[in-house]
């Protein structure tokens, strides 16, 4: 029997606002470059003000949001469980979410009193991203906000990494895990940030347990992971923790395993403009191919398109017309 959705994703609700800084401003301000750093509401309101006019967008965002947003661009069913509050920012998430089509946990008349968790996405010049969360509201995410009916009624649980830096929202992947193996549903995990790996290894390591189905991550949370380096090596110690993956490698493409034979994913070349959810779009992507039809190969090649073309702009989203592009140059 057909499930209802492809994808049921959870993760933190983070409304993003993408601002351009230099180097020098991290230097200034004490900002770690390359990696999702936590801070509290006013440590970001100084960085906003400080950074001046450089606002470039605001939207509805988060790395498993990123991915079912990605889902839902090429045509893949989704629900998204989060938690956002009763405010501008919530509301502006709940309006994001019901123009593309994705169901949720969320009703306008139900958000809490609160504060929406915001993300301050700081782009360099060289296109990295460099993100300061306040988790607001979301940093109470946990088990209440699942829906077991919409994980069971999904062809994949996709959870994302950041989730693993608060207690409850440990105990929600944990639970959401649980729920989805005991009703045969595939579980996929992304590491979404080297600090996950790095600063919260035994949580992480905690939700991959006896394994996961289908694992996201870039080639430096794989060694962290694992503690090996090198790709040949670390390709092989991840067959123990997952039962197929994708090791994204930016400009030198991907390797994707199906848990019988690894393909090489190409790189598609561009000249990248901003990082912001290139694996997260690469996830979503990646996870609509292999729900419709799409081999391993087939499905990375779709994603490593879609994941050069979102660097080449600003934001984590694809516009119609660049989905359109991407099918038609796959054809």
């Amino acid at each position: 029997m057909s499930k209802k959705y492809d994808v049921c994703a959870i993760g933190n609700a983070l409304i993003d606002y993408e601002i351009e800084v230099t180097d020098e401003f991290f230097e200034k301000n004490g900002v770690e470059k390359g990696l999702m750093t936590l801070v509290d509401n006013d440590k970001q309101k100084e960085l906003v003000e400080l950074a001046g006019d450089g606002i470039r967008k605001k939207q509805g965002g988060g790395s498993a949001a990123n991915t079912i947003f990605g889902v839902s661009d090429f045509g893949g069913s989704g629900f998204y469980t989060c938690k956002v509050a009763n405010d501008e920012d919530g509301h502006l998430f709940v309006k994001d979410l019901n123009e593309y089509g994705i169901d949720s946990n969320l009703n306008g008349n139900d958000l809490l009193k609160g504060t929406t968790g915001k993300c301050l996405v700081m782009i360099t010049p060289d296109a990295e991203r460099t993100m300061n969360t306040f988790l607001g509201i979301t940093t109470d995410f946990s088990p209440n906000e699942l829906s077991a009916e919409a994980i069971k009624d999904s062809n994949y649980l996709f959870m994302e990494g950041f989730l693993v830096s608060s207690e409850t929202g440990l105990q929600a992947m944990l639970e959401a895990k649980k729920i989805a193996q005991e009703n045969g549903v595939k579980v996929a995990l992304t590491f979404s940030d080297p600090s996950m790996v790095k600063y919260f290894k035994d949580q992480m390591q905690e939700v991959v347990g006896d394994g996961v189905d289908l694992l996201f991550c870039n080639i430096h949370e794989a060694e962290l992971f694992t503690g090996i380096e090198g790709l040949e090596n670390v390709k092989e110690e991840m067959k123990k923790y997952a039962k197929q993956f994708v090791i994204t490698r930016s400009a030198e493409g991907a390797l994707a395993y199906d848990g019988e034979i690894f393909s090489e994913i190409e790189p598609f070349p561009v000249k990248a403009v901003d990082s912001t959810g290139a694996g997260d779009m690469f996830a979503g992507a990646f996870l609509y191919g292999i729900n419709h039809g799409y081999s391993f190969a087939e499905a990375g090649r779709l994603a490593s398109l879609a994941s050069s073309t979102v660097v080449s702009k600003f934001g984590p989203r694809l516009s119609k017309e660049h989905i359109q592009q991407i099918m038609h140059q796959l054809t």
